[in-house]
């Protein structure tokens, strides 16, 4: 199978797919003519980091989880403390988010948006007064 049909067949763009070869998280054979020769464990694998990133994994995360996944030994254990972790940074932008959007919104409501040039916004900008609550 070829890179085109692999990416219709995952939904991964062919220069992802490349790029995933490149650090080493797939490593398909390579026929004769120097192409790549996919496999249905190849696509697997692709199909798992395309969900896996989808959900915001890290590269590295991804690495992990991909050995885990190969090691039918593991404990689940490891699989749920990478997942924790993931996790806790997610919530962690979830809050920084929630900061930006409460300062943000109250710098807008400040904000009369007339026609005068006076505006708090960019006062606020300009002074570093939102850092602390951002």
């Amino acid at each position: 199978m070829n890179i085109g049909d692999v990416a219709a067949r995952t939904g991964l763009p062919p220069k992802t797919i490349r790029y995933y070869e490149e650090i080493g998280l797939l490593k398909p054979p390579r026929g004769a003519n120097g192409y790549r020769a996919f496999r249905e464990g190849d696509m697997q694998r692709l199909v798992f980091l395309g969900r896996a990133r989808a959900l915001g994994f890290s590269i590295e995360d991804c690495r992990v989880l991909l050995d885990l996944r190969a090691d039918g030994t593991r404990a689940s254990a490891g699989v749920k403390d990478v997942s924790q972790g993931h996790l806790r940074r997610v919530e962690q932008k979830i809050a920084d988010l929630s900061g930006m959007h409460e300062t943000l919104s109250s710098l807008v409501r400040a904000c009369a948006g007339g026609t005068r040039p006076d505006c708090p916004i960019l006062d606020t900008l300009g002074t570093g007064a939102a850092q602390g609550r951002a």
